[in-house]
């Protein structure tokens, strides 16, 4: 028989054991896959920072300038590597994984745990926080800021108030599409107070709040001092600040195109759902659950989630410009949706429904993660695999290595790529200085160099 002490460790153990699933997924072989098209132009931007010392916010880029400065951080640290740009991302991934443990103060424990476990084996979470990219540091601040509402609603501490401000900030900072995030949270409200008229969810009085107006201008303060300085370069940059709003109009204007830019999808509206079809079963299965939130007497979070999570499954889905990494923006609020449904069905179907369920969630998903990150992780058959470089540029980057190993002066070997895309070769040599980048159809200016190629 356990003894009691071991019981009682077990609510720790649980999320232990999750977020070290979440980390065993992430970490190991962290460079096996060859930089993808916007790794590359991200590492273009952290060398111009190591050279200029700031990075220009370009509203063409659309995305926050705090990832590159991230990146920088880094790089700096470990070195011109792909797996150093690649770290920063996999942390924040697992801490999220984590976050969604520390709902236990909101939500049932159990339908916690399901919801870390689904994000934990997700095969988009972590196909995607294999990349240095911005996904899974916009799905941590989403996480973060329901996490500091929820808080500030049932305890009203100080500390929740910090971590909703700082977490509005990050999004800011991180990726355009946090407007859509917010107009779908204020949305939710609205829609959540209708259907409590109609079928009432359970909802913990509001907590007297512990924060004073000092600490709300603390927060504020601290937060706009954030925007400001990434966007501004550090001060260094001031006009770049009107990217914050300059960004939008291209982005409407692209994002509306008939073509959404060149990234519209065949299946359109259902696009998103066709994917968790194919990758996400376990977020699938909590986007069929949904109708269970709205049953009287369901947790009030729960419900708004639900909510939340819908309207932007929607706005996504009107949207032309589609790129499957956006898909982890989505999921999350369906993960909870899952547990929830599952601790809600299991508490009259027994143990063994929760187990099976449990074993699924882990099986088929983890299956899949591991199949698409670790042996078809450039297989174009994939959908997430998308503008992704394929390990044929190893023939060229290999053998250069080996020549620079050899004999450091290689760094001054020439060569001319002819291509109608760059990236990621920019990042990948630019520690060779005599390497000419040509448009696909123009002539080099010297015709003969050390390499060659040729697209």
């Amino acid at each position: 028989m356990p003894t009691t002490n071991n019981l009682l460790t077990l609510p720790r153990l649980i999320p232990l054991a999750i977020t070290l699933l979440a980390a065993l997924l992430r970490l190991p072989w962290l460079g096996l896959k060859p930089p993808h098209f916007d790794e590359g132009v991200n590492g273009f931007f952290v060398d111009q920072i190591t050279h200029t010392g700031l990075y220009r916010y370009d509203p063409a880029n659309f995305h926050g300038p705090m990832h590159m400065y991230v990146l920088f951080l880094f790089q700096t640290l470990f070195g011109r590597h792909i797996w150093a740009l690649r770290l920063p991302v996999v942390i924040v991934s697992v801490l999220s994984v984590w976050l969604i443990t520390r709902f236990d103060r909101f939500l049932d424990r159990r339908t916690c745990w399901f919801a870390a476990l689904a994000m934990a084996v997700s095969p988009a979470m972590v196909f995607y926080a294999r990349y240095a990219i911005h996904e899974s540091e916009l799905v941590f601040f989403l996480l973060l800021f329901v996490w500091g509402v929820a808080g500030l609603w049932k305890s009203g501490h100080k500390t929740y108030l910090w971590s909703s401000g700082l977490a509005l900030a990050g999004m800011l900072l991180t990726k355009e599409t946090y407007v859509i995030h917010v107009v779908c949270f204020l949305l939710a409200v609205p829609c959540l107070l209708a259907w409590q008229w109609l079928f009432p969810a359970t909802f913990s009085p509001c907590a007297r709040q512990q924060w004073t107006l000092t600490d709300l201008a603390a927060v504020l303060g601290f937060s706009t001092f954030l925007v400001v300085f990434f966007y501004s370069g550090g001060f260094f940059d001031p006009s770049a600040l009107n990217g914050l709003w300059q960004t939008y109009s291209i982005w409407f204007e692209r994002g509306t195109g008939p073509d959404g830019a060149g990234h519209a999808k065949d299946l359109r509206h259902w696009y998103w759902v066709w994917l968790m079809v194919r990758y996400e079963q376990p977020a699938l299965i909590g986007l069929i659950c949904v109708p269970l939130a709205f049953l009287p007497r369901q947790n009030g979070l729960l419900r708004y989630l639900a909510i939340y999570g819908l309207g932007a499954l929607a706005a996504y889905s009107l949207i032309k410009y589609k790129t499957p990494w956006c898909v982890a923006s989505l999921l999350w609020p369906f993960y909870f949706v899952l547990g929830a449904g599952v601790s809600l069905i299991g508490g009259y179907l027994g143990k063994s429904f929760v187990i099976a369920m449990a074993v699924l969630c882990l099986a088929i998903p983890g299956y899949l993660a591991l199949r698409l990150n670790f042996a078809h992780y450039t297989d174009e058959k994939e959908p997430y695999v998308y503008v992704q470089t394929y390990r044929e540029i190893e023939k060229l980057t290999d053998r250069l290595d080996t020549l620079v190993k050899s004999d450091p002066a290689n760094h001054s070997l020439s060569g001319n790529i002819v291509a109608s895309s760059y990236h990621p070769l920019v990042w990948l040599l630019a520690d060779f200085p005599k390497v000419a980048f040509i448009d696909d159809g123009q002539s080099p200016e010297v015709p003969d160099a050390d390499f060659l190629l040729i697209e």
